[in-house]
């Protein structure tokens, strides 16, 4: 079973399967917005046939079951990181108010320099991983994965937080090794802590859903509050992106502020984009595309997407360093949100693979006492 997760299929193509299931499970879906189910359905049968043709996965998973970076150069580098990451994370805790303490309506609120503070206090996300692959002792290992996963929700980012419980548990399942830290008995009770924290920030970030006037379905109404957001959380990306392909609405500014650094804001709350519900503003990792160039331009943008997980999955193939591992992590976890919103196309997940490639570089003038297996990146 563990051999899916090698197949570039398992991070796109399941979750978008995934994400349009439950949106037809959760709307009554009217006949206009087929089309973005079939688009979607589409889009999941060539990934799934690309993957067979073109035969690109995973190295064997016992390449990465001696994977351990404590004491080697890159090791060294990825640690230092770590902590300039906590220190980051520490001044946003300290300097400005914490949302879920003061005022939860905080958590959009980047004033007075916060938004530059976030840039890197958003990279929170690494360190559970890395707790695993680059520091030694229990209790650090412990604590950086518990700072890694209290952090985003002090801040309530639910994003963050997902993206950290992610990483660790994907680091956990191919690392393949029995560790003091993890086991399936933390790893599981683990996801389904991870399901709660998110259904209760849901709540306490925009309380309950009543008030929106969406063609929910009966087993949604009936649902309670947590599993409501949960639901919601898979499928208004899909939903939003098939309302707006039935609408044929044209808008390319939204694209442009996406990609190009300071360009515009990339908001859609306040704009005239057309949502059925304007709080509810997600719309998949392909929404910007579909507005600026039709579903043709969704379609290649699933194609791009594909096409950045098998360079990351092609990096892996030729050797495993640390900062190869934290760019498949990487985009691998915006794949697996894709039908969420938009995050492998921005400038910023653009920077951080940049920032991956060129740390080895400096690397190369520190010492290292790596075995000679370990070497590479």
């Amino acid at each position: 079973m563990n051999e899916v997760v090698r197949y570039p299929s398992f991070y796109l193509a399941l979750p978008i399967l995934l994400a349009v299931s439950v949106m037809l499970l959760s709307f009554q879906v009217s006949a206009s917005m087929l089309g973005g189910v079939l688009f979607f359905m589409m889009a999941a049968v060539a990934i799934v046939m690309l993957d067979f043709i073109l035969n690109i996965h995973l190295p064997p998973l016992q390449s990465f079951a001696g994977m351990d970076f404590t004491g080697t150069r890159q090791g060294a580098i990825a640690a230092a990181l770590c902590w300039l990451v906590v220190v980051f994370c520490v001044i946003d805790l300290t300097v400005f108010p914490i949302p879920l303490i003061v005022d939860p309506t905080l958590y959009a609120t980047f004033d007075n320099g916060r938004n530059h503070v976030r840039h890197i206090s958003n990279l929170s996300w690494i360190l559970p991983p890395l707790a695993l692959l680059c520091f030694e002792g229990k209790a650090l290992r412990i604590s950086l994965v518990a700072f890694g996963l209290i952090f985003p929700i002090l801040v309530i980012d639910r994003n963050r937080l997902f993206a950290a419980i992610f990483s660790l548990v994907l680091t956990f399942l191919l690392q393949r090794k029995k560790s003091a830290l993890l086991s399936w008995t933390v790893v599981v009770p683990l996801l389904f802590g991870g399901l709660a924290a998110f259904s209760l920030l849901g709540s306490v970030r925009s309380g309950t859903l009543n008030h929106l006037d969406l063609p929910w379905s009966t087993l949604f109404e009936k649902s309670p509050d947590g599993a409501k957001w949960l639901l919601l959380y898979v499928s208004a990306g899909v939903y939003n992106f098939s309302s707006i392909l039935a609408k044929n609405y044209h808008n390319a500014a939204f694209l442009v502020s996406q990609l190009v650094p300071f360009s515009g804001s990339v908001e859609t709350l306040g704009t005239d984009i057309p949502l059925d519900a304007p709080k509810i503003n997600v719309g998949t990792e392909f929404f910007p595309f579909l507005m600026a160039a039709g579903w043709r331009g969704a379609f290649l943008s699933v194609l791009l997407l594909y096409g950045m997980l098998l360079w990351s999955i092609v990096l892996l193939r030729g050797s495993i360093s640390v900062w190869r591992f934290l760019i498949f992590l990487r985009i691998a976890y915006v794949s697996v949100m894709c039908p969420f919103a938009p995050q492998a196309f921005t400038w910023t997940n653009f920077g951080f693979v940049a920032l991956c490639l060129m740390i080895p570089v400096a690397g190369h003038f520190l010492p290292d006492r790596a075995p000679e297996w370990r070497k590479g990146g």
